[in-house]
C-alpha cells in the first residue's frame, strides 16, 4: 500500500469530445475539502489548523457525523473504534489520521472535531474511494478514399465515442464526434489531436489510460510495387492460389497413379502351369 498522493493530470488538449458523469459526489456531502483516492491505497488526513488540548478537551474523528473512527482525550487516553482497529492509525503527536487500504465504502465526509465547552471543527473533507479506469482502444471506424477525412472510434469496456477529422497534407480540424450511450461514473472518455496524433483517453481523478495514433498511420493503404500495376496484398492473394493449385495437383496425381497400380494388378493373370511338364 502507498499513502495518496492528489493526482493531477498535465495535458494541454487541443481539439477534443469530453464525457464526464456530473452526479460523481452525488453521495457525498458537499462539504470539506475534495480528496480523491484510489481503492487499495492509504490516506492521509491532516488536520487544518494547530490544535493544543486542555483539560477534559476531547479531539474525534468521525465519518458522516454519525461513527466515530478516533477518539483522544485530553492527550492521555485514545480509542480507535472497534471497527477501525485493523485499518486506522491515529498520531497523538500531530493529530492527524491514515486510513489503510481504503475501499469504496470508506467515501464519506470525515471531520476532526475538539469538544469542550463548545465544539470546534478542525479538519473536515469530503473522500470519494474511486477504482482505477480500464484501458482504452483506439480503432478505425472510417477513411475517405483520399485519407483526407477519418472517423476514429475511442472504446472501453463499458463505453465508446467516435470523432471526426479531417486532414490535409500538414494539419487536421476537428469536426465532430457522437457520445457514448454508458460511461463509468466519474470518468471521462476524451478523443482530441495532439502533435499529429490522435489521442484516446480513459480518466478519472485517480488515474488515467490512454492510446495513442499517428494521423498518417490511421489508413495505411497497400503499398503498390514500383512499375507493377498490382499491390502487396495481391501478390499475396495469387502466391496462396498458386500453392493451393499445385497442392491440388499433387493431391490428384497420387490418387491416379495409385488407381492405376490396383488397375495393373487386376488386370494381370497369373501363370498357366500344364500338367504334362511334370510327367517324366
Amino acid at each position: 500500500n502507498r499513502t495518496h498522493t492528489l493526482w493531477h493530470p498535465e495535458q494541454q488538449r487541443l481539439h477534443h469530445v469530453h464525457l464526464y458523469d456530473s452526479g460523481l459526489l452525488a453521495g457525498i456531502q458537499a462539504q470539506g475539502t475534495p480528496v480523491f483516492v484510489q481503492t487499495g491505497t492509504d490516506l492521509l488526513l491532516e488536520v487544518q489548523e494547530p490544535v493544543v488540548l486542555e483539560r477534559l478537551n476531547v479531539l474525534t474523528w468521525r465519518v458522516n457525523d454519525s461513527v466515530n473512527v478516533v477518539k483522544l482525550v485530553y492527550d492521555i487516553e485514545t480509542v480507535v473504534s472497534e471497527s477501525y482497529k485493523s485499518r486506522a492509525e491515529f498520531s497523538a503527536q500531530n493529530h492527524s489520521l491514515l486510513l489503510k487500504n481504503v475501499q469504496k465504502r470508506d467515501s464519506g465526509v470525515y471531520r476532526a472535531s475538539v469538544s469542550g465547552d463548545k465544539e470546534i471543527t478542525v479538519a473536515e473533507y469530503s473522500v470519494t474511494v474511486l477504482d482505477p479506469v480500464s484501458g482504452v482502444k483506439l480503432t478505425v471506424k472510417l477513411c475517405s478514399s483520399d485519407s483526407t477525412k477519418v472517423t476514429v472510434i475511442c472504446s472501453t469496456e463499458d463505453s465508446l465515442i467516435s470523432s471526426t477529422f479531417t486532414c490535409d497534407n500538414q494539419t487536421c480540424s476537428h469536426e465532430g464526434g457522437e457520445r457514448a450511450e454508458i460511461i463509468t461514473p466519474g470518468a471521462s472518455l476524451d478523443v482530441y489531436l495532439e502533435n499529429g496524433s490522435v489521442i484516446c483517453n480513459h480518466s478519472n481523478q485517480v488515474s488515467s489510460t490512454r492510446d495513442i495514433q499517428k494521423i498518417e498511420d490511421l489508413c495505411v493503404k497497400p503499398i503498390e510495387i514500383s512499375g507493377v500495376g498490382f499491390s502487396i496484398y495481391r501478390l499475396k492473394i495469387y502466391v496462396v492460389s498458386i500453392g493451393l493449385v499445385i497442392m491440388m495437383c499433387a493431391v490428384i496425381s497420387v490418387h491416379v497413379v495409385e488407381k492405376l497400380k490396383k488397375k495393373k494388378l487386376t488386370t494381370t493373370s497369373p501363370p498357366t502351369i500344364l500338367c504334362g511338364e511334370f510327367d517324366h
